[in-house]
């Protein structure tokens, strides 16, 4: 292999013999990276794979999604991103619903996805770690393939399904958008989505422990290496692994969700002391409530490096705070990006002042046209002018900055009062004996609601509802203290770490 030559990928840099990822003890350059993409492009056209067909990627966080998206981008096909956790039935329905052609899957045994894939006429299954009876094993692919050079621009457009948390996921077409922008709108937004190159850059190093499955994990990954800067993948998230690569390749770049900071700050002081984290010069966390306290522990770890932003997969990132935001505001989750508008209305879609409570709505220049194989957003969806109601709630105050409270279905209401759950929350969290809780509204008869909170203790703590109880007082309005404690070993999150509520619900039930 000559890393000499014109490269297949665009945007490689002119070093080729530099390194683009890392997972674990192994490397790989621009020049091997061009050459595996090539090589897998040219087999699975040989499959049966043809530009515009669906590929399905189920894969756990590594070097290796790197390949098959530039292969499948190379092919000209479309990336559909298959969450590794799902049951056979529950990725099946994926795999149907978006028409898709072949799957990549790296199963330790994949004999229950090639069983329940039997009537779909796929082109191919390939298993990444191992031959397996019904699939064709990713290494003798790579082997066969051509290494002629094949050319890629960007990587492969990518379908990223809902989780499916209030009902059968939807597919959402990233690219598909409501109203084509320009050029230059878009890439002015996009600049400012990345705080205008703080995000990226040629002298970035990645640490990826996303999910790839979701719309954050592929993004920034592309980000850094468009940019010229490298990705160090940790497949399974740990935290004292997370300190160990940070000062093993000297990481610059973390996009993190909050339950994962938490977890590396759980790890005693004198622990982290022995870790050197001050290559870090950009944190994001979002995805999930970022309470205040927490933001303050990974500023105080990691240095005035921490950003925050808000969006979601159907109209893109809306707001960022910077660290400088986040000093001066820290409950804020930030200001509208370039390009972005923010109303809040009531439940009629009527806007409201600066400084009420309602729902969020936004209108940006990545607002999806509609759901795989569903009909255009309606007015479910969508208010005039093209702002899209995310459902969740929060206020913006007279700077323009967003503070946000819940999502519209757990909001609460008791004896005629509505309150968020995240605000119990925020404050159970903050308990030193306390490592995740959640809170949820049960029945009520003369209420209506009442909230009941489910606590995961920190190891060896023994917090009692009396304890905690306690601690509510002077911090909460008595209407919201929760009227009952579940103490539980784990609390259900996704793989972005947002909290499940309605498994919660379902389990009170």
């Amino acid at each position: 292999m000559t890393t000499s030559g014109k490269s297949g990928i665009a945007f490689a840099p002119a070093d080729r013999g530099a390194v683009c990822a890392i997972d674990g003890d192994r490397e790989l350059t621009w020049s091997e990276l061009d050459d595996l993409t090539n090589r897998f492009s040219s087999s699975l056209e040989r499959l049966g794979v043809r530009a515009g067909d669906a590929v399905a990627i189920r894969l756990h966080t590594r070097l290796e999604w790197l390949v098959v998206s530039l292969g499948i981008a190379k092919t000209g096909a479309v990336a559909v991103a298959v969450n590794y956790e799902l049951s056979p039935p529950e990725a099946t329905y994926i795999l149907k619903d978006c028409g898709v052609r072949a799957a990549i899957v790296d199963d330790g045994d994949p004999s229950p996805l090639v069983t329940a894939w039997e009537g779909l006429n796929l082109a191919a299954i390939v298993s990444l770690d191992k031959p397996w009876e019904g699939t064709h094993y990713y290494q003798d692919l790579l082997d066969q393939g051509s290494p002629e050079t094949r050319s890629a621009t960007d990587f492969a457009p990518i379908i990223i399904y809902s989780s499916g948390t209030t009902g059968s996921p939807k597919g959402t077409p990233l690219g598909g958008f409501q109203n084509t922008p320009d050029p230059t709108t878009l890439a002015e937004y996009g600049l400012s989505v990345h705080f205008d190159g703080a995000a990226a850059g040629p002298d970035c190093c990645l640490l990826m422990n996303l999910p790839m499955h979701r719309g954050a994990g592929p993004s920034y990954t592309r980000s850094s290496l468009v940019s010229g800067g490298k990705v160090v993948f940790q497949r399974r998230f740990d935290p004292n692994e997370v300190l160990r690569l940070i000062d093993l390749h000297k990481v610059t770049h973390w996009i993190a969700v909050p339950t994962m900071l938490q977890r590396v700050l759980y790890i005693p002081k004198e622990v982290r002391a022995t870790f050197d984290t001050s290559s870090m010069k950009f944190i994001m966390g979002g995805a999930a409530p970022f309470s205040q306290q927490l933001k303050e522990q990974v500023i105080n770890q990691f240095g005035d490096v921490l950003h925050e932003i808000y969006g979601c997969t159907e109209a893109g990132m809306m707001t960022g705070a910077t660290p400088a935001d986040l000093r001066e505001r820290p409950t804020s989750s930030g200001r509208p990006f370039r390009h972005v508008d923010l109303m809040i209305v009531d439940a009629e879609g009527t806007e409201l002042p600066r400084g009420t409570t309602g729902e969020i709505v936004a209108r940006t220049p990545t607002v999806i046209s509609g759901y795989i194989g569903r009909a255009p957003l309606g007015p479910g969806s969508l208010l005039p002018g093209g702002y899209y109601r995310t459902g969740d709630v929060g206020h913006l105050d007279e700077d323009g900055y967003l503070y946000i409270y819940d999502r519209i279905t757990d909001m609460m209401i008791a004896g005629g009062v509505t309150f968020s759950p995240a605000e119990i929350e925020a404050v159970l969290d903050s308990h030193p004996d306390v490592a995740l809780s959640a809170v949820v509204g049960v029945p009520h008869v003369e209420l209506g609601e009442q909230p009941v909170a489910f606590i995961q203790r920190r190891s060896g703590s023994s917090v009692t509802a009396e304890d905690l109880l306690s601690f509510c007082d002077g911090q909460l309005a008595k209407y919201k203290w929760p009227r009952a404690f579940h103490f539980t070993d784990r609390i259900p999150v996704s793989a972005m770490g947002k909290l499940l509520k309605r498994a919660i619900r379902e389990e009170i039930q």
